[in-house]
């Protein structure tokens, strides 16, 4: 086993899908195309119209898939700068392509949230219990006979499934999906092993039909194997940087959210942002917010402050255990290991969060509907692709997308058509799927 992975290695340009075709010279870097790729990419635009936290908005307007990821990468190329302007000084002969790691970061920012399914995480867990307590059950025995990974789909990942939709050649699409390149796709792996290891909170990286891509993807760049069976990798070091670009977006941003929606009044939400300054920086903060009497510019003014502050201090963490986050022996997050005042801060946020905002009513209310939709769309898409002969089934085959392999010769197969199919729709798609699919709404007559 090698001891430390190598920045020479790591940071590489060559693209997925693409390894043996020459590509005309370009003006962009292959990072700043990858980034370019994603924003102009349908999939990207569809986060638009998926839920981050809050209900999709009505005359408040709160932060979607899509700002959420706009505002991550933001922030994950501030992280990649200072990152790479230290790690020029720390080696200035060792990569060529430091500069680019900001360019990396963001790009891989833009992508992370790509495979989450509708209504947001609770899509996720209702995915999960379809497979693990619902109708989906009756599918395990066929999966684990034909040597398929159960694990997949009784665990369903956002994560795993982002690397699927970038990295799998749907019908009729090109070899490699978006064809991005190495350092950008490993970038967005944060639990680089088999759902196998999942382990109690369901967390893992790919699915087995995209496992020896990710293997591919992590021998080339020289990423630490750390188990050959489950297979399990080090984190890519950059993964670090676009998960700390993640915490503080949406612990920063679901605050000021929940405010707007009058979840938190406006002292509660003034003295969770300023705990994170020490009281000398407070009186600071304070002047300046009493510059200005509007208590959503003084919110603002804290949430971009507080952001400033989290991207030094993730950026001294990182830089500071370089060494083990290069020799794969870093095994937490960087938002774990900030000063002490911001971490408490930090933590009490959570805390107010799990309380006040991911337990609110309207929170629930989206974890309620996403429970029935996706529980009805699974049951009568995998009963159409399970039974295709059908009358019933090949009106329900003729709605479904020719990118996606409703052919499937395995159960594991068809499974994963109809979850390419559910996870790709937005809220509002799926929802007016499941009332005319139902029978709540008709076509106009």
């Amino acid at each position: 086993m090698q001891d430390q992975m190598k920045w020479s290695k790591l940071l590489s340009g060559r693209r997925f899908g693409m390894e043996t075709y020459r590509e005309r010279a370009h003006e962009r870097t292959d990072f700043q195309r990858d980034y370019d790729r994603l924003i102009f990419s349908s999939p990207f635009r569809r986060l638009q119209n998926k839920t981050q936290v809050f209900p999709l908005p009505g005359s408040v307007f709160v932060h979607n898939r899509l700002t959420h990821s706009l505002e991550v990468s933001c922030v994950g190329r501030s992280l990649g700068n200072n990152v790479s302007k230290a790690l020029m000084e720390r080696y200035p002969e060792e990569s060529i392509n430091f500069p680019e790691i900001g360019s990396i970061v963001s790009a891989a920012c833009l992508a992370h949230d790509l495979g989450n399914p509708p209504y947001g995480h609770s899509g996720e867990r209702a995915i999960s219990s379809y497979f693990k307590e619902g109708n989906g059950q009756k599918y395990e025995d066929e999966v684990r006979q034909e040597g398929g990974r159960w694990e997949d789909f009784s665990n369903f990942e956002g994560n795993a499934n982002a690397i699927r939709l970038l990295t799998h050649q749907f019908r009729g699409r090109r070899k490699g999906g978006f064809a991005l390149t190495y350092s950008t796709l490993a970038s967005v792996v944060k639990y680089p092993y088999s759902s196998e290891l999942s382990g109690k909170k369901g967390k893992f990286g790919f699915f087995q039909t995209e496992e020896a891509d990710y293997a591919e993807i992590a021998h080339a760049l020289g990423i630490i194997q750390t188990e050959v069976s489950p297979i399990k990798f080090a984190r890519y070091p950059l993964v670090y940087l676009v998960e700390a670009a993640d915490d503080i977006c949406y612990q920063v941003m679901d605050i000021e959210d929940a405010y707007k929606l009058r979840l938190l009044s406006k002292e509660e939400t003034l003295d969770l942002l300023l705990q994170f300054f020490s009281k000398e920086d407070q009186l600071k903060r304070r002047k300046v917010m009493d510059m200005v009497d509007d208590t959503n510019e003084k919110i603002a003014y804290l949430r971009s402050c507080i952001i400033g502050l989290l991207v030094d201090e993730c950026s001294h963490v990182f830089l500071t255990n370089e060494k083990e986050i290069l020799s794969g022996t870093f095994n937490s997050s960087l938002i774990d290991h900030i000063s002490d005042t911001a971490k408490e801060a930090y933590q009490h946020c959570t805390r107010v969060a799990c309380q006040k905002i991911y337990r609110s009513k309207e929170v629930v209310d989206i974890e309620l509907a996403g429970y029935r939709i996706f529980t009805s769309l699974l049951d009568i898409v995998l009963e159409a692709m399970m039974n295709p002969t059908h009358s019933y089934s090949r009106l329900v085959i003729n709605r479904i997308p020719e990118q996606y392999n409703i052919d499937a010769p395995t159960t594991y197969g068809k499974i994963q058509c109809a979850l390419d199919y559910i996870s790709g729709m937005t809220d509002v798609y799926a929802l007016d799927l499941y009332r005319k699919i139902t029978g709540m709404s008709l076509p106009a007559v």
